[in-house]
């Protein structure tokens, strides 16, 4: 089956959950317009899509296109997937399949909950019913895995929510729950199984992580459950290394070259892992830079998270010290974006949090600080993470898709 439609640069997409490089920042973060700091129903909204069910899925910006998934249904067994066009949300396709494994989850989240991620010219959906459907981007189906048939044992008691990893050319999907857990990757182009592996048994909803090291033969997929992170050969699913550690049962890890910062139950845990290594070097353990559901972001030196009373913390990424807190509104589960200096969160409620970063360099004596610079509001709950593609944000509510941008 041909792939028709052009892929742009990739820095103008956002292929991926937490964007292309899976650490909460744009691919031209620094270089780019950020998006607007305020909106209403009147005002910077581009757009704003009504959904065919629910989801907190995130939503992917690719090759011009912004796409979501839903489940629907009494059961939540019908499957979604759409594709908008940017510029004008307007539908240009929906597809529709049945699950064919476990459906059942929280009442606060549903089957649409793992994000989708893309090569730029396949966009590859998982659902919590461990079904994996890969498309193109024009919406023609390539192929499609019923996990839940392989693993009929599989499940998680209120639903799975890891998000696929695009791994060189094939997509890797983590199932952690009480039954049946395994880890797998998967042929791009066909589907064909490349390697699978178990996976320990128990509660866990974070996604696989891709460490990017300085050749692309040597990059590593990291795996993490509540018991610790392994790392894993791409190619062929073979452990290179483990970390036994109490690890954060949502939020996932995020790299920079060949650091990871791992988010535990003791706050963040940065290792390095250089090319050939098998183990895991410790560098630091910082207690204070400590989590709810949000992931950590990592830019510019700086690593931030949100913890469970709502506070946005930052601490320099080469020592884990901490620089600054800001106390946030209402409840964050979505991962915050970074672009332009600015990051955006969205709580709960469905509302738009812009926090201003200061710069790294800071006048002698200056005591660096984030400030709440801006807000906006969606009304309605937000558990997905945002977005950022070319200047806007995207938002997923339970009911709707939102393009947050100057008109």
């Amino acid at each position: 089956m041909a792939l028709v439609g052009a892929s742009p640069a990739v820095s103008a997409d956002w292929r991926q959950f937490r964007g292309n490089d899976r650490n909460g920042a744009a691919a031209d973060a620094d270089s780019r317009p950020a998006p607007p700091t305020h909106w209403s129903a009147s005002e910077n909204v581009a757009w704003k899509a009504a959904l065919p069910g629910r989801g907190t899925s995130s939503p992917i910006v690719v090759a011009g296109r912004a796409l979501v998934t839903c489940s629907s249904g009494p059961r939540q067994d019908r499957l979604h997937v759409l594709a908008f066009d940017v510029a004008t949300g307007r539908l240009l396709w929906e597809r529709r399949f049945w699950a064919t494994g476990r459906t059942f989850c929280h009442p606060m989240t549903a089957v649409a909950t793992p994000t989708p991620a893309s090569d730029g010219r396949r966009v590859f959906c998982y659902f919590s019913s461990n079904d994996l459907v890969a498309l193109d981007v024009d919406g023609n189906l390539l192929w499609l895995r019923g996990l839940g048939l392989e693993h009929p044992q599989a499940g998680n008691d209120i639903g799975l929510a890891s998000s696929p990893l695009i791994a060189g050319d094939a997509v890797v999907v983590q199932s952690e729950g009480q039954g049946d857990s395994f880890a797998a990757a998967f042929d791009a182009a066909t589907g064909a199984t490349r390697w699978q592996i178990a996976r320990p048994r128990g509660g866990s909803w974070s996604s696989p992580t891709l460490l990017r090291r300085v050749a692309a033969d040597d990059n590593l997929v990291l795996l993490q459950s509540t018991s610790g992170v392994t790392a894993h050969d791409p190619v062929t699913g073979r452990q290179i290394w483990s970390l036994a550690t109490a690890c954060n049962d949502i939020a996932s890890a995020a790299t920079v070259g060949d650091v990871v910062y791992l988010p535990t139950s003791g706050g963040v845990q940065a290792l390095r892992s250089p090319r050939g290594a098998t183990a895991a070097e410790p560098l630091w353990t910082a207690p204070k830079l400590s989590f709810g559901a949000a992931s950590p972001v990592v830019h510019a030196g700086r690593v931030y998270t949100v913890n469970r009373a709502g506070v946005l913390n930052c601490g320099d990424a080469a020592t884990g010290a901490i620089l600054w807190q800001l106390r946030l509104k209402g409840a964050i589960w979505g991962s915050p974006a970074v672009a332009g200096g600015n990051m955006y969160l969205v709580n709960r409620d469905g509302v738009g949090l812009v926090v201003r970063l200061p710069a790294n360099e800071q006048a002698a004596g200056a005591k660096p600080s984030g400030e709440l610079i801006g807000e906006g509001a969606i009304d309605e709950p937000v558990l997905a993470s945002p977005a950022i593609a070319d200047g806007a944000l995207y938002i997923r509510s339970d009911a709707h898709l939102w393009k947050i941008a100057a008109k």
